[in-house]
């Protein structure tokens, strides 16, 4: 894995370290980061992104206790081994859950008709399957 594969938003009203938790669990989850898969080093993504270390290994260390990330001696951080059931879709799907309540919170707040919001989504989605 490279440590441009993260997308960091630093104006973000999330915060960097869980964007890091999410982005990586999304990327496990979903098998784009196999089991074994080694990871950029802390100082490696933070001197990519331009960001304090400590927020990459405090990123690293909770994925370590929830299980997705294991270290190894001597070669860093890499991702664990996961059960089936933690890569089937409606696992996938929860992961994505609080960015959906938000889009509809959002889309409520701003009175788009569903339809609206819902053409935006798959134009988004195609966008992003042929990139």
């Amino acid at each position: 894995m490279d440590a441009s594969l993260l997308s960091i938003q630093p104006t973000s009203a999330v915060p960097i370290y869980r964007q890091i938790v999410d982005q990586l669990r999304r990327l496990a989850s979903a098998g784009q980061l196999p089991a074994g898969q080694t990871l950029p080093s802390v100082r490696e993504v933070a001197a990519f992104h331009a960001i304090n270390p400590m927020t990459v290994s405090k990123a690293y260390s909770l994925l370590e206790a929830e299980g997705v990330l294991v270290r190894q001696r001597g070669k860093g951080m890499a991702v664990a081994a996961q059960d089936r059931s933690a890569r089937s879709p409606a696992s996938r799907l929860a992961l994505l859950e609080p960015a959906l309540q938000t889009v509809a919170h959002h889309a409520r707040q701003l009175e788009l008709p569903d339809e609206a919001v819902l053409a935006r989504l798959r134009s988004l989605l195609n966008q992003e399957s042929q990139a």
